[in-house]
């Protein structure tokens, strides 16, 4: 697939003035709450501007790629959503006032796209050259879907290194200013608590691309196909969270049906990496059938997690508390003593 820099350019153009258009422009300064229906319309809009783009890819590269590029977007979709439990225990975690969710979510995830986009620029480069590297992500995925298989503590926030520097050195207030990101006190400039979420978001959402970005090269080697479906996957990802609240909670299969998403993925790219070192028996899998088992996969596990998962949703805790607000936390929490301490 040949993409020429002008094409690349007016992409990542469009892209930008989209994020821009939502932060500064439609939601700019509105300090409703972000409503189940508002969050609808804006899911379809995005997802409606994601297969748009997926047709645009058909109608000037043709089926194969355009395959390649949905296959991704799906991809990444579905892993978004067994990510949302992590954002839910943040928000509540800090006490985020529901008005200010959206901000802090869409400005996290800006941070979240230009470093996928670095990470996907080194892995198209190393596989470019260096075919063994399909063996490393492959293995990588199928400890990851291992991971999830074995049931791993996906709603535990524990603070990365970036994180634990900002809320040390960074000179923080104690309260949140409705949607602003920086405040002034006794003359001194500071940063409101929400530019600490804001970190925590976006760099634990680069923390998920290390099994997202391994994925789906192995449903396409192609760095724009990489990074558009990333990009709109990420897009929505705020809208998906105020969309599904609760019902993330009733999916109590998907984590396994990401395992074996995961695992197929895996498997596949260590094939074709033997298929390239010439061993007869590897086979190639083709785009169809990754399609296939990825489709097939999500719908049986939600058809299962709601029909049979009832009685088994994960605990809502801290979960629901984000999901319906940011309840108050009780003295003495973490949510209570807020994200970090004044800096004097």
């Amino acid at each position: 697939m040949n993409v020429s820099p002008w094409v690349w350019a007016l992409t990542l153009a469009g892209i930008l003035t989209v994020i821009a258009i939502d932060l500064f422009v439609v939601h700019r300064g509105d300090t409703r709450e972000f409503t189940t229906r508002r969050a609808a319309f804006w899911s379809v809009f995005y997802i409606g501007l994601a297969v748009l783009f997926g047709l645009g890819v058909w109608a000037f590269s043709g089926g194969r790629y355009a395959a390649e590029y949905f296959g991704g977007f799906v991809t990444e979709k579905s892993l978004s959503v067994d990510n949302l439990f992590v954002f839910m225990v943040i928000l509540a975690r800090f006490a985020v006032p529901k008005h200010a969710q959206h901000t802090v979510l869409m400005a996290g995830i800006v941070i979240a796209l230009v470093l996928r986009g670095v990470f996907i620029a080194v892995g198209a480069a190393a596989i470019a050259n260096f075919t063994w590297v399909f063996v490393i992500f492959g293995g990588f995925l199928l400890w990851t879907a291992y991971g999830l298989v074995r049931g791993g503590d996906d709603e535990d926030f524990k603070e990365n290194a970036l994180l634990r520097w900002a809320r040390r050195v960074v000179p923080t207030s104690d309260e949140y200013e409705g949607d602003r990101f920086l405040t002034r006190r006794d003359g001194r400039r500071m940063v409101t608590p929400l530019a600490i979420v804001m970190i925590a978001i976006g760099s634990t959402d680069v923390l998920f691309a290390l099994d997202s970005i391994p994925a789906i090269f192995g449903l396409t080697t192609e760095p724009y196909l990489v990074f558009t479906a990333n990009a709109f996957a990420l897009m929505g990802l705020v809208q998906l969270f105020f969309l599904l609240g609760g019902l993330a909670e009733r999916l109590v299969y998907l984590g396994h049906g990401l395992a074996f998403i995961l695992g197929f993925i895996g498997l596949k790219l260590i094939f074709h990496a033997l298929h390239e070192y010439g061993v007869a028996w590897a086979p190639e899998v083709p785009i169809w059938l990754s399609l296939s088992v990825i489709a097939g996969t999500l719908v049986a596990t939600t058809v299962a997690s709601l029909t049979w998962g009832r009685g088994k949703a994960k605990p809502a805790g801290a979960v629901a508390a984000a999901a319906d607000g940011a309840a108050a936390p009780d003295a003495g929490s973490d949510a209570a003593a807020g994200p970090a301490e004044p800096r004097k």
